[in-house]
């Protein structure tokens, strides 16, 4: 719930709202924008946001002090989001993208984790029961949506703890 979300000091300042001038102090603005929208989108497990909508996100409109950022500020903080790698554009406009508050490295980490903990190497799983099975009910991942889980199991591909493949019913993995 919003309630049981803590907001920085910041957010209550309303010259956060407004992009500063000198760059030493806007690095640290936009350094405190790039945690916040990060925390705000893993409290609320976001993947995606759309930069229109963005607006009206309370992570962006502090009602309280009527203060908001505007669309292009927004689009500041998601470069910079991008450049650290948090963020990847879905299209050419740049109205939509998507939001790895976790890189993939860090999921299939989680994962692995989960897998081994659990004594299921050498097992195979669909991506559905990695994420919306029951047994993972209890994990952070559960409920990682298809585009950022197949990308964990990539990343775990490539370090060689993981194969992705082909079943009848779409994709599946085997851990090793």
């Amino acid at each position: 719930s919003e309630m049981s979300f803590e907001w920085p000091w910041q957010y209550n300042f309303p010259p956060f709202f407004t992009l500063q001038p000198n760059v030493d102090t806007r690095q640290k603005q936009l350094a405190a924008w790039c945690s916040l929208v990060l925390s705000y989108c893993r409290h609320r497990k976001l993947y995606t946001l759309d930069v229109m909508e963005a607006q009206e996100s309370p992570v962006f409109n502090n009602k309280k002090i009527s203060r908001k950022l505007s669309v292009e500020a927004i689009q500041v903080v998601f470069e910079e989001l991008r450049k650290k790698g948090n963020l990847e554009w879905m299209d050419k406009n740049k109205t939509r993208c998507l939001i790895m508050w976790r890189r993939p490295e860090e999921w299939g980490k989680l994962i692995y984790q989960w897998v081994s903990r659990n004594g299921m190497n050498n097992s195979v799983f669909t991506l559905y029961e990695l994420s919306n099975g029951d047994d993972t009910e209890s994990e952070e991942f559960h409920g990682l949506e298809e585009w950022m889980l197949l990308r964990s199991l990539q990343a775990l591909q490539a370090e060689g703890k993981a194969e992705i493949i082909t079943m009848d019913d779409g994709k599946g993995v085997k851990f090793f």
